[in-house]
C-alpha cells in the first residue's frame, strides 16, 4: 500500500444539533494498527467515524491521513461500514458487489465479484436476491465491499453485529490480513474485535 500511513486527529470537537458530543479529542493510528473506539451509547463512537469519513463537519480540530495519496481525499481512501448494510434488496448478492465495484471505480467483472463473495463465505449465494438473505448474511455481504476494492483505511461501526461465530472469525481474519498489508482500522465497538487493538475510550469527559 505504498508509504506508511498515519491517521491522526488533533483537538477534535463534534456537535450534533445543539449537543456537544465530545470535545478536545486526539488520537492516532498507524499502518498495521487497529484502534477500537469504545464507550457508552451516545458517547460519539459512530459520530467519530462519520467525522473521519467526511459525512459530518468537524466543529473544531483537524483530521488528516499522512502518507496517503495526495490526489485523493481522506474519504476516497476509506471504507465506512455503518450500522446499515447499504445493500439493494432487489439485486442479487453478486449484483450488489458488481454495483459497488462500478460505483467505487473498480473492475466489476464477474470473477472479481465472485472472489469478493467467496472471501466472506457467500460464494454459493451470489444468485439470490439479498431480500432472501438472513441478517448475518447481509452483514457478510456488506463486509464484502471492504475486500471488493482495496482502500487503506477501514472505518467499522459495530462490524460483528448479527454475525455468528463463523462470521466473526471471517471478519477477524479479513481485518488481520488488512493490517498485515499495511492497512489501518478504526472500529467503534461494544464487543471484542477478535484482533489486537489499542483502545480509544469516549465518555462524558471526552
Amino acid at each position: 500500500m505504498g508509504l506508511a500511513k498515519t491517521l491522526s486527529g488533533e483537538a477534535i470537537s463534534c456537535i450534533r444539533g445543539e449537543r456537544k458530543v465530545f470535545s478536545n479529542l486526539s488520537f492516532s493510528v498507524s499502518a498495521g494498527e487497529a484502534l477500537a473506539v469504545v464507550g457508552p451509547n451516545g458517547s460519539g463512537k459512530s459520530s467519530l467515524l462519520r467525522l473521519i469519513a467526511g459525512l459530518i463537519a468537524i466543529a473544531s480540530g483537524t483530521i488528516e491521513l499522512t502518507g496517503g495519496d495526495d490526489n485523493l481525499t481522506l474519504a476516497e481512501q476509506a471504507h465506512l461500514l455503518g450500522h446499515r448494510d447499504a445493500i439493494k434488496p432487489s439485486l442479487t448478492a453478486l449484483e450488489n458487489v458488481a454495483f459497488w465495484f462500478d460505483f467505487l471505480g473498480g473492475d466489476g467483472s464477474r470473477s472479481n465479484s465472485v472472489a469478493a463473495l467467496e472471501a466472506v463465505g457467500l460464494g454459493h449465494l451470489g444468485h439470490l436476491p439479498t431480500a432472501f438473505l438472513s441478517a448475518g448474511q447481509r452483514r457478510r455481504l456488506a463486509i464484502a465491499r471492504l475486500v471488493a476494492l482495496r482502500r487503506p483505511l477501514w472505518l467499522l461501526d459495530e462490524p460483528t453485529t448479527a454475525l455468528d461465530d463463523a462470521g466473526q472469525t471471517t471478519i477477524a481474519a479479513l481485518m488481520t490480513d488488512h493490517l498485515r498489508d499495511g492497512g489501518l482500522i478504526v472500529a467503534a465497538t461494544h464487543q471484542p474485535l477478535g484482533i489486537a487493538a489499542r483502545e480509544l475510550r469516549l465518555g462524558a469527559s471526552a
